[in-house]
């Protein structure tokens, strides 16, 4: 019988062994898409690029002991790579059930909505039902964003009327913006704060928060469901909530947003 036991002791303590090196193991070569968007990516002085996405992928990479190979692309051409079985992960990616079915999404960031007015709009414009009342002014959104119910269900009602331009990515959709292409866009915190350093831009829109208290949007790396199974991705979401719980990720977002606005980040 006491031999038994030390059988049956010793079994428990390699099963152990086993997992605990399943969770340290590294997590190999990964192939990831970023896509250029305000304060999330942006491309530096000298060439490089920066962002938070950059900062949170880096330090995942870093604690799983991953090699992740970073690839610029738009947003549209992501979404085919990942369900096309092309791409592993992304960033800042909003679940819904279609993006389900080809990707498990980890969270690590809840933005909220705004819509960026331009000053030859007339002032008295001041809501969603406003806006949709005065028909010669069009808006512009990114290809494939989701932007939460009330602005979603918002957009489709001007779509149907015509008044929504949708850009391949944020450059062009500041372009335009600026030509007078469009008399709103649609942005999220990480996405208009950055502007707000640039001179040019200053004076020439109102932020404005149309949506409800509660409408935030939630993103988070998206894992291709193809190419990352289902024990990895909750290696991925124990390293996000470490992360979190240790303030890495606050670090991250205070280095490319101002304190207040990195603390509502935090939010999901």
């Amino acid at each position: 019988m006491f031999s038994r036991r030390i059988l049956f002791a010793s079994a428990l303590l390699w099963v152990a062994a086993c997992a605990g090196a399943a969770e340290s193991a590294p997590c190999g070569h990964l192939r990831s898409a970023f896509y250029e968007y305000g304060a999330l990516y942006y491309q530096t002085a000298d060439g490089g690029w920066a962002g938070i996405d950059k900062d949170v992928v880096d330090e995942v990479a870093r604690r799983m002991g991953c090699t992740i190979e970073a690839s610029t692309e738009s947003r549209v051409r992501i979404w085919a790579g990942l369900n096309g079985g092309n791409l592993d992960l992304s960033v800042s990616a909003v679940s819904t059930p279609e993006r389900e079915k080809f990707g498990r999404v980890v969270p690590y960031i809840a933005e909220r909505n705004y819509v960026l007015v331009g000053k030859e709009v007339d002032a008295h414009i001041g809501s969603m039902e406003q806006f949709l009342a005065t028909p010669d002014i069009k808006i512009g959104v990114i290809k494939s964003f989701k932007h939460g119910k009330a602005y979603d269900a918002w957009l489709e009602r001007l779509r149907a009327k015509g008044r929504v331009y949708e850009a391949p990515d944020y450059a062009a959709l500041l372009r335009l913006f600026k030509v007078g292409r469009v008399h709103a866009i649609m942005a999220i915190t990480s996405g208009w704060y950055p502007l707000l350093k640039q001179e040019r831009m200053a004076g020439t829109y109102r932020i404005m928060d149309w949506a409800p208290p509660k409408d935030a949007v939630v993103g988070g790396l998206i894992l291709s469901r193809q190419r990352v199974d289902a024990a990895m991705a909750a290696r991925f979401g124990k390293t996000i909530q470490a992360m979190r719980d240790d303030g890495t990720l606050k670090r991250i977002f205070e280095r490319h947003l101002d304190a207040e606005l990195a603390a509502r980040l935090l939010n999901f």
